[in-house]
């Protein structure tokens, strides 16, 4: 049984078996959109390895604005 499946303004047709499924992974939209949130991710576990790293330097600036802010 072959079924069709139109994707995206019938840019690419994706059929059932294994022609569909190489269409499918040649497919390369969305691949900067996926690429950028891995960066995030990234940069996000970098900033709070970071944070537990330097966590006595952090608590230290943490109190000081606190004490800055409470003294306005």
């Amino acid at each position: 049984m072959k079924e069709d499946l139109v994707m995206d303004d019938k840019t690419m047709q994706v059929s059932c078996g294994r022609q569909g499924l190489r269409a499918l992974l040649r497919d390369e939209r969305g691949q900067g959109t996926t690429e950028y949130a891995i960066l995030v991710g990234v940069l996000v576990v970098i900033a709070i390895v970071a944070i537990i790293a330097f966590r006595g330097k952090v608590q230290e600036w943490w109190t000081a604005i606190a004490n800055g802010i409470n003294s306005l």
